[in-house]
């Protein structure tokens, strides 16, 4: 995998986590370091306490080859959620990830708009009080 994918990956996945006791900062910093050729300065801005928990479920999630998505399908739905939330960043990683794992150009446009519509229709639903259990009934299920 290349350094870019690593970067685009770690930033991504910078999320809630949690950590074992004997985790530290150093620690932490070693193995990025050790991963990506160097520290980036995002991850020397993130709290001591949070830090531990986000190397590690980003080392299981996204760095790991045992895991039951492929890296690309992974970097599609992280677009598609960073365009819905919206994030500047992870848009710009994700697609370069994408990219990266060889995602098209259309697989990438295919994932945004997705995103889109799921958006919209929630929008709809909520908006127009769709009652869920007639929703459920009507489309088969319970």
């Amino acid at each position: 995998m290349t350094r870019n994918i690593f970067l685009s990956m770690i930033a991504v996945a910078l999320s809630a986590g949690v950590a074992s006791a004997q985790d530290t900062r150093e620690a932490v910093n070693a193995e990025i370091a050790q991963a990506l050729g160097g520290v980036p300065t995002f991850v020397n801005q993130i709290a001591d306490s949070a830090l531990p928990g986000i190397w590690k479920e980003s080392r299981m999630l996204e760095f790991s080859d045992k895991t039951a998505l492929d890296g690309k399908t992974k970097a599609l739905i992280s677009l598609a959620v960073a365009a819905q939330i919206p994030c500047q960043y992870c848009i710009w990683m994700d697609t370069n990830t994408a990219r990266q794992y060889g995602a098209t150009d259309q697989e990438i446009a295919e994932a945004v708009a997705v995103a889109g519509l799921t958006r919209n229709m929630s929008t709809q639903f909520y908006g127009l009080q769709v009652d869920f259990n007639t929703f459920k009934a009507e489309l088969g299920g319970s």
